[in-house]
């Protein structure tokens, strides 16, 4: 295969040897982080340069599997020896579990956008070319699989309709072929909320706005009945429900680590995200959760449908809603182990 010519990376001086080394040859290293610079053809801008910061965790010679979150997710997938710190996806790919790095190379991104630096429309499709340049610079040829969870969902269709080569198996959890109606309009009055921060001269409180309007799409009606099911109280002459501290405590948290101009990136290219499921020429398991409010199960019946022989639906029942990857880990663990092992066995029926 050949690599692309017109990316420019770097690695950083910890791992300088092995800049130009395959990465099959990196035996000693167990887990990598570095950055390349990319020349990519934006779907609204024509060709950019952009930095691509990656993760890579698990010994050399492993099957490699991409890991992807949503938008708030970042390269850091689970805690290891050399980064020790918490991942945004410690439960899901913790010892023993189907992505443990015990058995599996993962590989994940911080997504194109995430510095906040780019000041043009993204795309699902911009992510998944600069996931296929990135595999190029790491020299790995097809990717044991691609596990997304919502955004990250988005992200692994396109790729599996632009660069079908370069996947096995994907597993699409919460993201479906389509932004639906319904959760546009929630993603456009927080991007709203955005705006009048901006107005007013308070970035933070807008962008801390917006992602407690997400938090409500996120979850369900009856999480918050069983979680904050107490009366209102009257603090200060203002009434205040049981869900706000809860919902401040999300919205700093958020703007703590995200550049505003990083969230309306990435909120814009969920709502312009288009896959024809025809078009998706890779073994697809498609998880659902019943009562999701962003991705309807109708839309994953639909995505499934399209998808023919290649595509497999599994739905799951969750108070959680559209988080329910994330808090309903053993059951994810539980689909993934079963669609990674079809993987392997596509694997050696290919190599036999």
């Amino acid at each position: 295969m050949s690599f692309a010519n017109n990316a420019l990376y770097s690695i950083p001086a910890t791992h300088a040897a092995a800049v130009n080394e395959p990465l099959s040859s990196l035996d000693a290293a167990q887990a990598l982080r570095g950055e390349i610079t990319l020349s990519l053809n934006l779907r609204h801008a024509g060709v950019r340069q952009v930095t691509l910061r990656y993760e890579l965790l698990g010994a050399a010679g492993l099957p490699v599997v991409f890991v992807a979150g949503g938008i708030s997710a970042h390269r850091h997938v689970v805690a290891s020896e050399a980064f020790p710190e918490n991942g945004w996806a410690n439960a899901l790919a913790g010892a023993g579990r189907a992505l443990d790095p015990a058995n599996r190379r993962l590989l994940a991104i911080d997504y194109v956008g995430a510095d906040g630096k780019l000041d043009v429309p993204l795309e699902t499709v911009d992510q998944a070319d600069a996931i296929a340049q990135l595999l190029d610079v790491l020299k790995i040829g097809t990717l044991h699989a691609f596990v997304g969870y919502s955004y990250g969902a988005l992200v692994g269709l396109q790729l599996a309709v632009r660069h079908p080569a370069r996947l096995r198996k994907l597993v699409a959890v919460s993201g479906a072929h389509r932004a639906h109606p319904y959760a546009a309009a929630w993603r456009a009055l927080q991007r709203k909320a955005v705006a009048l921060g901006q107005l007013q001269c308070a970035d933070a409180q807008g962008l801390s706005l917006a992602r407690q309007f997400a938090m409500l799409s996120y979850r369900t009606p009856e999480e918050f009945g069983e979680r904050f099911d107490t009366a209102p109280e009257v603090i200060n002459g203002r009434v205040r429900c049981a869900a706000e501290d809860y919902l401040d405590a999300a919205g700093a948290q958020y703007v703590a680590r995200t550049p505003v101009n990083a969230y309306l990136r990435l909120s814009e290219s969920i709502d312009l995200h288009r896959v024809d499921p025809t078009q998706v020429a890779v073994p697809t398991v498609v998880v659902a959760v019943e009562g999701d409010r962003l991705v309807p199960l109708s839309d994953s019946v639909a995505l499934v449908e399209g998808l023919g022989t290649r595509g497999q639906l599994r739905v799951l029942r969750s108070p959680y809603g559209h988080d329910a990857f994330l808090k309903e880990t053993d059951r994810i663990d539980a689909i993934l182990v079963t669609a990674l092992r079809d993987a392997s066995r596509q694997e050696t029926g290919e190599n036999a």
